[in-house]
């Protein structure tokens, strides 16, 4: 099943980009890391979307943030039933917020790390995408793929939340991503944080996510520029496509946590607005 899995990821990656298709066995390992608080419904949706199109080189790890809904213990509890070697569970013992829980990720372990969103689905060759731009410069530090809803990588529609339909496959607009990319990797200004590769080096040299932006929002935004200004590029990979349905965890917190957040990152980084205008 596992081969017959592989062959197919190839194969699909290979019609749309003969040239940059990398052997499986050439692409490095990684860690996909879902920070998870609330939603059980998306956390059940996302992970069954990462098992469906990962392959199990790549581990898995969830880790529920103290989360207040009973039914998260039940979704993950019914994710280790399962089985699958590649996934690891961990709970916080007390609420880190996304920011902490994000960090206790990136110190798993020595390999690069995908931070994925619980509200996100995943589609065939995402992975593959993501590492293909990775390869392509050492110079990378963080990847951003294209999303429904995703600020500035945001598509039909820019800096707009693309409401997605109940039950519609991202895998259509997920394969026309990938046929019309040649790819570019353009630069961005910041990545987003739905879906956020991180090269291990980067955090090497810059540490993690700030703790001064505690439960979320600014946390990339404030990692990217600091990467920047250690010489590392943020970019967009331009054949990747992740659904996010867009902060259904969170969405009580919100208004209040993006007006001080904000506030933080700006008083740090005063340059940071004009970057994202000019790049709009």
């Amino acid at each position: 099943m596992v081969q017959a899995a592989v062959g197919a990821r190839e194969a699909r990656l290979e019609a749309f980009h003969p040239r940059l298709t990398l052997s499986m066995e050439a692409m490095p390992a990684v860690d996909i890391v879902v920070p998870v608080y609330n939603a059980p419904g998306d956390v059940a949706r996302c992970v069954e979307s990462v098992l469906a199109h990962t392959g199990p080189e790549h581990r898995l790890v969830l880790i529920d943030d103290a989360s207040p809904d009973p039914e998260v213990a039940r979704v993950l509890s019914g994710i280790a039933r399962q089985g699958h070697p590649q996934v690891e569970i961990l709970a916080n013992l007390r609420n880190l917020g996304f920011t902490g829980t994000a960090n206790r990720g990136f110190g798993l372990s020595r390999r690069d790390v995908v931070l994925l969103n619980s509200d996100t689905v995943v589609t065939a060759g995402w992975l593959e995408a993501l590492l293909r731009c990775a390869g392509s410069d050492p110079s990378i530090g963080t990847i951003t793929p294209w999303s429904n809803n995703a600020e500035i990588l945001s598509y039909p529609r820019f800096c707009v939340n693309n409401a997605w339909p109940d039950g519609a496959d991202p895998q259509p607009v997920a394969d026309a991503f990938a046929r019309a990319a040649v790819p570019s990797y353009p630069d961005l200004p910041t990545g987003v944080g739905f879906c956020f590769y991180v090269r291990r080096a980067l955090l090497d040299r810059i540490g993690g996510f700030d703790s001064a932006f505690g439960a979320g929002y600014g946390e990339e935004n404030d990692f990217c520029m600091r990467a920047a200004a250690a010489g590392w590029r943020n970019v967009l990979a331009d054949d990747a496509f992740v659904l996010h349905t867009g902060g259904r965890s969170f969405e009580k917190q919100k208004d209040a946590l993006v007006p001080k957040n904000t506030a933080t990152l700006l008083a740090r980084h005063p340059g940071y607005l004009p970057l994202v205008h000019d790049y709009v």
